[in-house]
């Protein structure tokens, strides 16, 4: 709650006990805006509104009367009212987008000096409807008017790969994917793969798959329920546009996608970036291995190799390294692969956009072991851990971060997995307590890191509280490690550090990184004193990235303190 959102929700007469007019007008829409965040109950807003009771009480009942609010009896709580999703309905209904796109094609014509374009799919095809061209020299073909295959430009992929998925399939059947160049995607599973990419990263790049010598970078345009109704993308010249370029000016797009369709988007992918800490670098953190991973997660370490493997979710691959030439060895993976744990019969197990699968490394090839949420293809699994009985944990989230559909599942050794916890928003790190009484698993779309009590015999949880929750401005939460004396080690996404927590929850120390999105860590090296810290350049706009150029590498921090060796899958 803002002080701003107190002032406005007071009586403008000290000591009034009712309101009129504007007055009831305007707070009344400040008490529809603070329900917008949360549901509350009535002692609730009475202690942030500061109206009277018999006010509030009258102001409510209207709200509810008219349906802009509802009162859920069961909780006792206010909740936005079903008027609300109808007239929303009535503003889409009458949504132009071509005028709500005008300045954000405006502005990245201006900020980039190249062509920028507004698509619709239109019979199959994408559709140019607008355009702000380069004042460049040279000049692109298909202007307004002009068409482009769905599966071979960044405007058609980016609004494929929004598409609800049985849509999306339904699409894909009956697309012709007709080969333009070499760089053409022409296999439907290829090109299922690549959307599912593009979702993950909510832009799409074209490298000449159209035309020869264009390159194009798009994010889609979504509505009010997530449905892609177009795309804005930059088109120039490949000579003028490399793929890190159009990487970099990946959170552009998204930036104006988001600012025409007035959609919030993924909290737990925030575009909002907070500036480096002031203050010495530490002596005590080095670059580790030099990288430039999209989505670097899922670290872990592999004490009779001495190596480091993690993974890049978003290239997809898996990476490795000794750690003493510090450069990573690349594995290209079929899909996306968010994190890896040794299996005690050699080999490793993998969590994957398709449930879990047995990975070996060297050939590339995986087996499935379980996929429990097989009717959920919008959904993939995340973090990973395994307790010391040699169960797997792992938890799972939408792919575009819709809120509350990711789980926490068990896998045990003889091949049964269950559904412990749900609700989540994004899923993320876990780990377990050195006596095995704790369980650690993050939320990371929540802001919050919680913990379970934990009965190592049965392999159970309950009681779950927050542990810690992270007030916004300073990062959230992201993958976790446990070290030997009990304590959590949090990777802060978009807070340039990893924060260590004493058992109570309390912060006992940050460590600050070069690089604003560290996403999760490990401890590892010979005596396990080493913490290794993954990190991501995903959506860092290229100015960010000029200021971070590490990101997307590992970093080693000197603890003087043992982590705990992770636990081989038993099955």
């Amino acid at each position: 709650m803002t002080s701003k959102q107190q002032i406005e929700i007071r009586d403008d007469e000290q000591g009034a006990t009712s309101v009129s007019g504007t007055q009831a007008l305007r707070k009344g829409i400040s008490l529809l805006e603070l329900i917008a965040t949360r549901p509350m109950r009535f002692t609730d807003l009475a202690s942030v509104a500061g109206l009277p009771k018999g006010t509030l009480h009258r102001i409510l009942g209207t709200l509810v009367e008219t349906g802009l609010l509802r009162l859920d009896r069961s909780t006792q709580t206010y909740r936005l009212g079903v008027r609300l999703f109808e007239m929303a309905h009535h503003v889409w209904d009458e949504f132009d987008l071509r005028g709500a796109a005008e300045p954000e094609l405006e502005r990245l014509a201006e900020k980039t000096g190249e062509s920028v374009r507004l698509a619709i799919l239109d019979h199959g095809e994408a559709l140019y409807i607008d355009e702000r061209a380069s004042a460049r020299t040279i000049r692109l073909v298909s202007g307004v008017g002009g068409r482009v295959a769905p599966h071979a430009s960044g405007v058609g992929k980016a609004i494929l790969a929004h598409l609800a998925p049985a849509e999306r399939m339904e699409f894909i059947a009956g697309l012709k994917l007709e080969r333009f160049t070499p760089n053409t995607i022409t296999e439907a599973d290829a090109l299922i793969r690549e959307l599912d990419l593009i979702k993950g990263r909510g832009y799409s790049i074209s490298i000449e798959e159209q035309t020869p010598g264009v390159s194009s970078v798009a994010a889609a345009i979504l509505d009010h329920r997530a449905r892609s109704i177009g795309a804005i993308g930059i088109v120039a010249p490949s000579f003028r546009m490399t793929a890190d370029d159009l990487h970099a000016l990946g959170r552009e797009v998204i930036e104006a996608s988001r600012r025409i369709s007035g959609n919030a988007g993924e909290a737990a992918m925030s575009l909002q970036v907070q500036k480096k800490p002031l203050g010495a670098d530490r002596p005590d953190v080095r670059v580790a291995v030099v990288g430039s991973a999209f989505l670097a997660e899922g670290p872990c370490w592999s004490a009779a190799q001495q190596k480091l493997y993690w993974v890049d979710i978003l290239a997809p691959a898996i990476l490795q390294s000794d750690l003493k030439r510090g450069v990573a060895v690349s594995r290209p993976m079929p899909e996306l692969v968010s994190a890896l744990v040794p299996r005690h019969r050699g080999g490793f197990v993998a969590t994957t956009q398709h449930g879990i699968k047995a990975l070996d490394i060297e050939t590339g090839s995986m087996t499935p072991i379980a996929n429990p949420e097989a009717s959920k293809p919008g959904n993939r699994f995340n973090d990973a851990r395994c307790d010391r009985r040699g169960r797997l944990w792992a938890g799972t989230l939408a792919i575009d971060t819709t809120p509350g559909e990711g789980s926490l599942y068990r896998l045990d050794p003889d091949g049964q997995i269950h559904r412990m916890d749900t609700g989540f928003h994004v899923s993320n790190g876990l780990d377990f307590s050195p006596d095995n009484r704790r369980l650690y698993f993050t939320d990371t779309g929540k802001r919050r890191i919680y913990v379970y009590d934990f009965d190592l015999e049965s392999g159970e949880i309950d009681n779950r509280r927050v542990f810690h929750e992270l007030p916004e401005g300073i990062g959230t939460p992201n993958g976790l490690t446990v070290d030997s004396e009990g304590y959590v080690w949090s990777a802060q996404w978009d807070g340039w550090c990893v924060t260590r927590y004493d058992p109570d929850g309390e912060v006992e120390r940050v460590v600050n990184l070069p690089v604003p999105r560290p996403t999760s860590c490990v401890f590892g090296g010979p005596d396990l004193t080493t913490l290794l810290v993954t990190s991501a350049r995903i959506r860092l706009s290229a100015q960010q990235l000029a200021e971070a150029p590490l990101s997307g590498s590992v970093f080693a921090v000197e603890t003087g303190i043992r982590g705990m060796p992770d636990t081989p899958f038993a099955g």
